[in-house]
């Protein structure tokens, strides 16, 4: 079985690189909103069938490599490792853990949640079209914030604990996606991490995860991906409410690919020359920007925007509703021009402007290099400034964050971040439990400017 390279931290890289854009056309609609079966397909269809498949298939590699590379197994959490700078993106503010969770219709599987107070915490739970179904929390949940949930598959009745809310998957598997806020204690909140654990018989039955194409980030499926276009669409329903039309439109392609070899080669030769370079074209968007911030507003739901979802999926696979975050990457400064690690920038903020007035949860500032975006190496080994970073303010109350190689001689050390002399480097600001303001694109961080 061919597996996926495609690796997690990858997903993350990319989802700074590209800003997590937020797109406003979801692909060339099938003319007339119609398919016509055994119909030769348009380019503009061919385009739009390939669209529609590509963000399902970035689920399946990434699933495929989690159950036969990493073999993590269904059901089983992976805690990932506290404080871990050693890999791509790292979010240096959360204890993650992650599973792919399995059941079927004759058992439920049981994830606990422990009782987390005082800090930001979720359990995402996500489809295999990398949408969001739910958070489990107590804003989702006031009334169950902790405890037994029963995940069942719908329209299943699988035996279920009394004291257990029961949530409804989509289809039998779900990826399962935790977060719990350092704040200034890891012990406990590694404590918190591991005391997330999941109960499911070992008579569960689970269908391997179904077989893809070996492809990767530079080099994108082509015209394999209508190979088994039924089958894939079997594995998992699509929220999306254009879904059974662009299915149909999937399906008719299909069908043409195995009409002729010279149909295959056509829609092969279409998705080379235009369907990838149109997609990676959109992932160079930056969504809304302002002072060298670029933010996205459609992650997690995407409604009918398949390459929004296309390129999430890409770039930021297992992103999560505006609701619980919204991230803010920063490559320019407020001119407009790259990051240069050998200046010096400052964030201002203004008095009685700090971030933790919009936001309910917490937020953070990262800094990495790029074009790898590692974090960068420093004798402080700080690499992020956050809501409980002891930051000092000005003389005339606002609250300044210094970018820059060398400590600036105004700056407290407290609220410096070391930049890679001569290289480039990016920003992620995140927003968790955002605020109105924040949503609805009202409020973004300051500038940033480079300094006098």
């Amino acid at each position: 079985m061919k597996t996926s390279k495609w690796i997690f931290s990858c997903i993350a890289s990319a989802s700074i690189a590209f800003g997590i854009v937020a797109c406003g056309s979801s692909g060339t609609a099938p003319e007339n909103g119609v398919v016509v079966s055994g119909a030769v397909p348009t380019d503009d269809q061919i385009v739009s069938a390939w669209d529609y498949l590509y963000g399902r298939y970035l689920v399946l590699q990434q699933e495929n490599h989690d159950i036969n590379v990493e073999k993590v197994g269904y059901n089983r959490i992976k805690y990932n490792p506290l404080g871990s700078a050693q890999f791509v993106n790292p979010n240096l503010d959360v204890a993650y853990l992650e599973a792919w969770l399995a059941a079927d219709s004759s058992h439920a599987v049981i994830l606990n949640v422990p009782r987390v107070t005082g800090r930001y915490y979720t359990a995402q739970l996500l489809d295999g079209w990398g949408e969001v179904i739910t958070n489990i929390n107590e804003r989702t949940y006031p009334d169950h914030p902790y405890g037994k949930f029963a995940l069942v598959i719908k329209g299943t009745h699988p035996p279920v604990p009394a004291d257990a809310v029961k949530i409804e998957l989509p289809s039998p598997k779900a990826k399962l996606l935790a977060r719990v806020e350092l704040k200034g204690s890891p012990k406990t909140a590694v404590r918190l991490q591991h005391q997330f654990t999941v109960d499911a018989s070992p008579e569960i039955k689970i269908d391997p995860p179904f077989d893809v194409p070996e492809f990767t980030p530079a080099a994108p499926i082509r015209a394999e991906i209508f190979d088994h276009v039924s089958e894939v669409l079997a594995t998992c329903p699509d929220p999306m409410p254009k879904a059974p039309e662009l299915q149909a439109l999937a399906s008719n392609v299909a069908s043409y690919v195995k009409s002729s070899a010279a149909a295959r080669a056509r829609v092969d030769d279409l998705i080379r020359t235009r369907a990838i370079p149109e997609f990676f074209a959109g992932t160079k968007g930056f969504g809304t920007q302002k002072g060298g911030w670029s933010v996205s507003y459609v992650v997690g739901k995407f409604g009918d925007d398949v390459m929004a979802r296309d390129i999430i999926n890409y770039g930021g696979l297992w992103a999560n509703v505006t609701s619980e975050a919204i991230y803010f990457v920063g490559q320019k400064d407020g001119n407009g021009q790259p990051l240069d690690g050998s200046r010096t920038y400052e964030i201002r903020f203004p008095k009685g402007g700090k971030p933790d007035a919009h936001v309910d949860g917490f937020w953070s500032v990262t800094l990495y290099s790029v074009p790898d975006y590692r974090v960068v190496p420093n004798a402080m080994h700080r690499y992020n400034i956050n809501n409980v970073s002891p930051l000092k303010t000005n003389a005339d109350g606002s609250t300044s964050i210094w970018l820059a190689p060398v400590r600036p001689k105004n700056a407290p050390q407290s609220n410096w971040l070391p930049t890679p002399d001569g290289k480039g480097f990016s920003l992620n600001f995140r927003a968790y439990v955002p605020k109105q303001d924040v949503l609805q694109g009202e409020w973004f961080p300051p500038p940033i400017a480079l300094a006098k």
